[in-house]
């Protein structure tokens, strides 16, 4: 009988750790959610940037549309290479183009290129 009850008691306490390993590595709090729209994707000429939840992100200069993946880091999110298009707009900064990797402060996303120099900030205008 003793080895039955050793038996439970392992497969017990073995449940209860599994119930404590199942969850979510994503971030639970919406503080912490960057999938949703950033910028002015209203205003002609102004930065936007989606972040859906499937990993795939649609961004403007305010000219030219841009196709890429993002996907979440240690320090926020980083962006594949951007796919955009080439129109001629004048006084466009192509800034948002640059972005490798992004991170939120204040409530703003926080936009970097490749050496981790700040490149521009876009406020939050629709959460996912």
């Amino acid at each position: 009988m003793r080895p039955l009850r050793v038996l439970l008691g392992v497969l017990a306490g073995l449940a209860v750790l599994g119930g404590c390993a199942t969850g979510s590595a994503e971030p639970t709090s919406s503080d912490d959610d960057v999938t949703g729209s950033w910028g002015a994707s209203t205003v002609v000429g102004e930065a936007s940037l989606d972040l859906a939840e499937d990993g795939s992100a649609t961004a403007s200069d305010g000219c030219n549309r841009m196709v890429g993946e993002w996907t979440r880091s240690t320090e926020g999110v980083s962006f594949s290479a951007w796919s955009t298009t080439r129109m001629s707009c004048p006084a466009v900064d192509p800034w948002l183009s640059l972005a490798v990797a992004g991170r939120l402060e204040g409530g703003q996303l926080v936009l970097v290129d490749k050496d981790a120099v700040q490149l521009g900030t876009l406020d939050r205008t629709e959460p996912s």
